[in-house]
């Protein structure tokens, strides 16, 4: 899911399992942890576009990685305190920089993907008054304050490192992205698509939960129970969420029976920001269908769906291309192949649907690559200019969560 949840997992595990030992550092510690899985995103930088897609969510999200991890981090923490040096101005500097840094970094995220429906003045005003205050807070309370020492064994440290970190890859299995948490022993990607990656039903508690912990004294029992019932909830969030999926699959295949529509196999995810609108799609032979329902629609069926033509003639002869088999099996085969205005091929995965539920142009496909030629084979790299989320369309999309329907 979206590095904010993460954080808060990491945040609320490390809580969970040494806050009364440690206060505010298990959460600290619990949050770099549940970040650190996806550092796999530098593989950008030494190696090429779909080497890096084969390698995200690969190996830093397995539980041989979780563990080795864990213990390395449990030894390399417990010598840190051991030594006396988190006492330090360099250390509290250090840790300030990265909080301050990693909450730049998740505004910057979230100013990209809502820049053109919110105001800027106003985003730009809340973002710095936050981040001041967070400075502040972190001045006070942290780097002019003179440390209690840390008492800790290796095994907790290794025990809160081991729970912060697998926890991330568990929770993106739920998403249709997936992990291949079985790594290095194989390459299958677990996906439920029972959860959106970026949903604030579930992210929302855990926020509360360890926001509010982070004021209270370690020895307070409300600490501990205000952090677990932010656990319980997003965890209860989780399970409604496995419900809605069984009950779509049950309304998506009455829906094709009813339209006469054959299929050898078809998968369901919820849209983004929400669990109450989601996407069906059923491969039949030569083309794919595609439908979106929402859980608030009147009617118990997925209407007005879409037939998109697999393509998989414009690719002829590419079939073992290096960049056709990986983005075959990112897919699941969920794909299609287009012609561009351009002339360029486009591949499009289309597990994660468009944004309105409609296919009229090239880039209302959410998740797009662009296919070119290259020493004979055929190249790949993301596309992802085009569409501006504006105020209008947000207003049409939730309108469409919401049961209605053009």
């Amino acid at each position: 899911m979206d590095s904010l949840t993460q954080l808060a997992l990491g945040a609320a595990v490390g809580e969970a399992a040494m806050g009364k030992k440690l206060g505010n550092r298990a959460m600290v510690w619990g949050a770099f942890g549940g970040l650190l899985p996806d550092l796999d995103v530098m593989a950008m930088f030494f190696t090429d576009e779909m080497g890096a897609l084969a390698f995200h969510r690969g190996f830093m999200h397995s539980f041989v990685f979780s563990l080795m991890a864990s213990l390395a981090l449990g030894w390399l923490v417990h010598r840190l305190y051991d030594s006396g040096f988190y006492k330090t101005l360099f250390y509290k500097g250090l840790v300030s920089t990265f909080v301050l840094g990693i909450y730049t970094l998740l505004g910057l995220g979230l100013h990209m993907i809502l820049k053109e429906a919110v105001e800027t003045p106003f985003w730009i005003g809340l973002f710095v008054a936050i981040g001041a205050g967070m400075a502040l807070l972190l001045w006070f309370r942290y780097v002019r304050k003179d440390l209690q020492p840390v008492s800790l064994s290796v095994r907790n440290w290794v025990w809160l490192f081991f729970l912060a970190i697998f926890t991330h890859p568990l929770l993106d299995n739920f998403t249709a992205f997936g992990t291949q948490i079985f790594q290095p022993f194989s390459d299958y990607r677990v996906s439920f698509s029972n959860i959106s990656v970026v949903d604030p039903l579930y992210t929302i508690w855990l926020l509360i939960g360890i926001g509010v912990a982070a004021f209270l004294r370690r020895q307070n029992k409300w600490r501990r129970w205000v952090n677990w019932a932010g656990l319980a909830l997003s965890s209860a969030y989780m399970v409604f969420t496995l419900y809605h999926k069984v009950q779509v699959n049950r309304i998506f295949e009455a829906s094709l029976k009813e339209q006469g529509i054959a299929y050898t196999r078809y998968t369901t995810s919820p849209t983004i920001l929400t669990n109450y609108l989601w996407n069906g799609l059923a491969e039949g032979d030569t083309a794919f269908y595609h439908a979106q329902y929402s859980l608030f629609d009147e009617e118990s069926t997925f209407p007005q769906v879409n037939v998109l033509p697999k393509g998989l003639e414009l690719i002829s002869g590419h079939e073992e291309d290096r960049a056709i088999k990986i983005l075959r099996w990112f897919s699941k085969g969920y794909f299609n192949i287009i012609t561009r205005a351009d002339g360029k091929l486009q591949l499009n995965d289309l597990r994660f649907g468009s944004f309105d539920g409609k296919f009229d142009a090239e880039d209302k496909y959410i998740f797009r690559f662009i296919l070119e030629e290259k020493d004979g084979e055929l190249d790949a790299h993301q596309e992802r200019g085009g569409r501006e989320i504006n105020k209008e369309e947000l207003d049409k999309y939730f309108s469409r969560v919401l049961g209605h329907r053009d």
